[in-house]
């Protein structure tokens, strides 16, 4: 008997947002199947934030089609799909009570709330001590937000969306305020992350090539609301491509499974490849 064939993770089609008379994104069609881990690609403005408010129902679609994790968007209570995202953002960690020790705040994932009142129960704590040790901070389960450092307080909300055992972990800009040294040890460990078992799809949001680690599959480049290119990292990041992205003329490079790019002062020309 064949095996039953797994359902994408996400299918998006024809997507367009407007918002009194401006085209907020236009005609986005795009596909997640199960395996691939994907980049979100793009300058400030571009489209992502938007992408991201309609694909966890915060911004309702003009038109298109949206299937998240087998339910159609205006057919299913979104409120209730949500609860199967994980999502970080620097927004999320300006939200966290400064007393609140890590383990809570891992915990506080399986209720989706902030600054959690209540007392998690025995079997919660545990799986919570589970999913730190998993995360890389064991150590940290008595420590308050307060004194815990950025790449320490984006582990542990990567931790809280574990919580709740989610099939897709969207990280928006997670690197956002930290320096060189501590956005390599967070890249790293995102990298061991998406390849570990029971790794959920992970989508991250980046302005920054650079913070493309090994394991993305996929990337999906956007400009002015609009995909300019999306596909294989590989056949995605080419210095053409990412000159349209940017708007200048840039070229990339690439050295033990990881990008750079350097900016020039002059114009993108036809020539670029």
């Amino acid at each position: 008997m064949a095996l039953a064939k797994k359902r994408d993770i996400l299918q998006i089609s024809d997507l367009s947002i407007r918002r009194d008379g401006v085209t907020i994104l236009d005609r986005i069609s795009w596909r997640i199947c199960p395996g691939e881990h994907w980049v979100i690609l793009g300058s400030n403005g571009s489209g992502k934030t938007s992408l991201l408010s309609a694909l966890t129902g915060y911004l309702m679609p003009t038109e298109g089609k949206i299937v998240l994790l087998g339910d159609t968007y205006g057919h299913r209570d979104w409120r209730e799909v949500r609860k199967r995202l994980g999502v970080v953002s620097s927004a999320l960690r300006q939200m966290m009570a400064e007393t609140e020790p890590a383990l809570d705040t891992v915990a506080s994932g399986r209720h989706a709330m902030i600054d959690y009142w209540g007392r998690p129960s025995r079997k919660e704590q545990a799986e919570a001590r589970r999913i730190l040790a998993r995360v890389e901070c064991s150590a940290l389960a008595d420590r308050p937000w307060s004194v815990l450092s950025q790449g320490e307080r984006q582990r542990v909300l990567i931790g809280r969306a574990l919580m709740s055992r989610p099939r897709l972990l969207i990280l928006d800009e997670p690197c956002a305020g930290l320096d060189p040294v501590a956005r390599e040890h967070f890249l790293a460990f995102v990298d061991r992350l998406a390849c570990g078992p029971r790794a959920p799809t992970v989508v991250l949001v980046t302005h920054h090539i650079e913070e493309v680690v090994p394991a993305f599959t996929h990337a999906l480049c956007l400009r002015d609301g609009k995909i300019l290119r999306q596909g294989p990292c590989e056949t995605v990041f080419t210095s053409g491509n990412l000159s349209a992205v940017f708007g200048a003329r840039v070229r990339i490079g690439r050295a033990g499974g990881r990008y750079s790019l350097q900016v020039s002062a002059r114009k993108p020309g036809r020539r670029v490849i």
